[in-house]
């Protein structure tokens, strides 16, 4: 199996994770702010993270190398998911995701200066390709702007910058100490912006499952994508996360009402043709 498959496979763990938090996110609103959704949410991953690499002994792996890339890269990750959570609750999870998605081409455009990666002729149509089934699932008009459209596509360039940063932590850093960064360091931004009037809603019976689904969910996206990250170049791993769209809208349908027609499939099949001959072109030139 070549490393391009193998990225695949993880990429879908991370689509997994990333539907279910969304839910979990839906769930949890008009219960928790989106402070305290990430302050419980790194919570539960520091735990989880402090077991695993307990039980693994992978401690000595976490290291104050990069500690300002590991800054730069949650703080990015911290604006961009508080951003995400609110745009979850404030229109359909389709239409998030759809805006959430223009981060690759943000990932394509900045790659070259950040990662220094090639941008080539494929990566780049791949990446267009699945820009325009987005454009054909979302049909965006001005009369649709709110906050929640703007919020979910704030988000998209705070995320490309989290998996540029993640890219390059992993040429230097182990996937256990960019978890446990990741985690903690969100955890005290968490701690910080949720307590700031002095009022951190606790979590009631029917909401807490859902806040550790997305402690474990989150945790586990990140975990895939990071491992995604390690194996295949940027450009070649986040066009695979559009199936994540086409997915969510059939979620959004089934669970929540909320509108499916015929243009979500016809944009799907516009994502999956530019995913599959991008994957064909770079296992064929890995060949």
């Amino acid at each position: 199996m070549s490393p391009v498959v193998k990225a695949c496979l993880w990429m879908l763990g991370s689509i997994a994770s990333f539907s279910s938090m969304a839910v979990a996110g839906r769930e949890l609103s008009g219960k928790l702010d989106t402070f305290e959704i990430m302050m419980y949410r790194s919570l539960f991953g520091v735990l989880i993270v402090v077991i695993v690499a307990g039980i693994a002994g992978t401690w000595r792996q976490v290291n104050t190398q990069s500690l300002r890339l590991h800054t730069m890269r949650n703080l990015a990750h911290f604006t961009g998911q508080n951003l995400w959570f609110y745009a979850v609750t404030a229109i359909p999870l389709a239409q998030v995701f759809a805006l959430e998605f223009t981060s690759p081409l943000w990932v394509i455009v900045l790659s070259p200066l950040v990662l220094g990666e090639r941008l080539t002729l494929m990566r780049g149509f791949a990446a267009v390709m699945g820009f325009i089934g987005i454009l054909i699932v979302a049909r965006p008009d001005m009369a649709g702007i709110n906050a929640g459209v703007i919020t979910a596509a704030s988000s998209a360039i705070f995320f490309a910058l989290t998996i540029m940063f993640t890219k390059k932590l992993t040429r230097t850093q182990s996937i256990t100490c960019i978890l446990f960064y990741l985690t903690a360091m969100q955890l005290v931004f968490g701690v910080i912006a949720a307590g700031y009037d002095g009022d951190i809603a606790l979590p009631d019976a029917t909401g807490l499952p859902f806040v550790i689904v997305i402690g474990a969910a989150g945790l586990m996206a990140h975990y895939c994508m990071t491992n995604a990250l390690a194996l295949a170049p940027a450009t070649v791993v986040v066009p695979v996360d559009f199936i994540r769209l086409p997915a969510i809208a059939v979620v959004g349908m089934l669970l929540y009402g909320e509108a499916l027609d015929l243009w979500v499939f016809v944009g799907a099949l516009v994502i999956f043709t530019g995913n599959y001959l991008n994957l064909w072109s770079e296992t064929r030139s890995r060949a």
